[in-house]
């Protein structure tokens, strides 16, 4: 499903190329079969009868232009050079970090594949660059007015192509293009392909993968078979799972594309890198989830309200019906690193419609008071940040943001680990903050809404009609913490920073300590009318409570944080009948 998903988005990109391509051919979007765009820092400029004429930086500030080459082969300890193109060490045969013996092996290799498979197109250009590098190419460099930038080369070994001056195209790849094709190796098996049901060439080594945080920097596959463990009737490496090489190219080279760090198709969270796209591009009567998905998981620090945007967005397609005409398909997938091999730690598949619905739900559970500087919608990180240790990401439980987004796009309840650390985190800090009080307002309303097991409704703001005792104690414990400020202004510690864990988990062993230093506190308040009104508003809330309960259960201490943090936030609520607290 997802290399059939993948093979699909290739030739819908492809296709859009095809149907809108501008008059600038050298900067397609999608590579051709056979094909690939990569940086190349620098081309040898070559003249007409291959003498060397200069080096030539393609470097615009940190970024190499991207050239149209022949796809990269997939190499490991043997020497197999790319067609045209490679490493100062391959195409020149300069040591830069290979023992010297090597290198003269590495670039005879590469004059051999120029022969081998470009001997029948014949070419000038081609001929040029086969005549330099027969010639002494390193000589003649370093004899040039370049030779302090083939000093730099050297250092970075980097990838190259090479460019007839005056030429028309860009660089000499471009002369074979549509004259070249790669060829099949001889006994490559036939058979069906699991992708698109043909029969055709199988591909043996599938293209590597290139983009995921924390995998091999070289690539990694998605599909392979490197131990006689993984195989079964006496079929090697990908043979196991026959795909073609035409399906093979196709589906990595749209996966590639997703990856690519220009991708707008791309987010990472904590370990996972989450790629998703649609199945057909939208149209004026569609919501177009594609170009808004990331905006809801990443929030960017030069654009902190274009998360918000996109979620107006969403509610707005929502109200004028965008959003029910969308019925195209939706894939989302999160990869993760696994030593030399990419692992799926996430596939959905849904409509446009379904996954917006179920994101747009997200965000209305997540609604809650807040203040005036809080953003009204919290994107994925920043919920994922309010309940690790410093905001760091690291250091979040493993699989927890796969496990929130695959939640949040069926419209489940949120996975048990998110509550649990998010009390975690506020009984550490002793501070319920609006990020977190937002996670356990939605984690309670989903909870109820799929289970009704809580008969009370989880509302935005303070419920004066919520009579669950654990929802009381925390409004309790807000007021008693407020009477404490009003008794002794600028207080640098008060009654949460030594008793909110305890309150919050065993609230037996605490209120009635917390009771008396009420009295005591309450005793120093200048205002009548303040004592007044403290003393009545705890009044309104131990009136339900019959008693104080031994323990409180993980969800009930997110219906005392709740009820702290509705409180507090009621405090700061303009109201005629609150005096002042001086």
């Amino acid at each position: 499903m997802i290399l059939s998903a993948l093979y699909n988005y290739y030739y819908r990109k492809a296709a859009h190329q095809r149907s809108e391509r501008s008059a600038d051919a050298d900067a397609p979007d999608v590579a051709p079969p056979g094909w690939e765009f990569k940086e190349l820092p620098y081309l040898i400029v070559l003249s007409q009868d291959g003498s060397f004429a200069a080096i030539e930086s393609t470097r615009e500030g940190k970024r190499a232009r991207k050239f149209r080459v022949p796809k990269a082969v997939k190499r490991t300890v043997q020497i197999v050079p790319n067609l045209l193109w490679d490493n100062l060490e391959y195409a020149l045969g300069k040591p830069c970090k290979s023992e010297p013996e090597r290198v003269q092996q590495m670039h005879a290799a590469f004059i051999e594949r120029i022969e081998r498979e470009l001997g029948a197109v014949q070419l000038p250009s081609v001929e040029a660059v086969l005549a330099f590098l027969r010639n002494n190419p390193i000589a003649q460099i370093e004899q040039s007015n370049d030779a302090e930038l083939w000093q730099q080369m050297c250092q970075e070994n980097p990838f190259i192509t090479f460019r007839i001056d005056g030429a028309e195209h860009a660089c000499v790849t471009d002369d074979i293009f549509g004259k070249w094709s790669p060829p099949v190796e001889d006994g490559t098996p036939e058979g069906i392909c699991l992708v698109t049901g043909t029969r055709n060439y199988i591909e043996r080594l599938h293209p590597a993968i290139k983009g995921v945080r924390g995998a091999n920097s070289t690539g990694a596959s998605l599909v392979s078979f490197n131990a006689g463990a993984f195989e079964s009737y006496g079929k090697s490496q990908s043979f196991n799972s026959p795909v073609s090489i035409e399906a093979a190219f196709a589906y990595t080279t749209a996966l590639n594309m997703l990856l690519d760090r220009d991708s707008r198709n791309k987010v990472v969270l904590g370990d996972t890198t989450i790629v998703f796209w649609a199945e057909e591009p939208s149209s004026e009567r569609t919501f177009d989830l594609e170009s808004q998905f990331g905006w809801y998981i990443e929030q960017q620090s030069d654009n902190p309200d274009r998360s918000i945007e996109a979620v107006r967005a969403l509610f707005e397609a929502h109200k004028t019906g965008k959003l029910a005409e969308s019925t195209g398909r939706f894939y989302v997938l999160g990869l993760a690193p696994n030593a030399g091999r990419v692992a799926v730690r996430f596939f959905r598949v849904g409509t446009v419609r379904q996954f917006g619905e179920h994101i747009r739900q997200h965000f209305e559970d997540l609604r809650i008071v807040r203040g005036p500087n809080d953003p009204e919608f919290l994107p994925l990180r920043r919920l994922l940040q309010a309940v690790v240790l410093q905001g760091k990401l690291e250091n979040l439980a493993p699989n927890l943001e796969g496990q929130l987004v695959e939640s949040i796009l069926d419209g489940v309840p949120y996975p048990a680990t998110l509550l649990q650390q998010c009390i975690r985190r506020i009984r550490a800090e002793q501070s319920v903050t609006y990020p977190r009080a937002a996670i356990l307002k939605a984690s309670l309303v989903r909870l109820r809404r799929m289970s009704h097991h809580f008969s009370s409704e989880v509302t935005m703001a303070i419920d004066p009609t919520n009579t669950r005792p654990a929802y009381l104690l925390g409004r309790l414990f807000a007021v008693l913490e407020r009477i404490q400020e009003a008794a002794q202004p600028g207080i640098n510690a008060t009654i949460r920073d030594r008793f909110y864990g305890a309150a919050s988990a065993t609230p037996v062993a605490v209120f009635p300590q917390l009771l008396k230093l009420k009295n005591h506190h309450i005793g120093k308040l200048d205002s009548p009318q303040l004592v007044t009104y403290f003393e009545k508003l705890v009044g309104q809330i131990i009136e339900p409570l019959s008693t104080f309960p031994a323990q409180l259960s993980m969800q009930e201490q997110a219906e005392f944080a709740l009820g702290y943090y509705h409180q507090r936030q009621d405090f700061f609520k303009p109201k005629e009948s609150a005096p002042a607290a001086s």
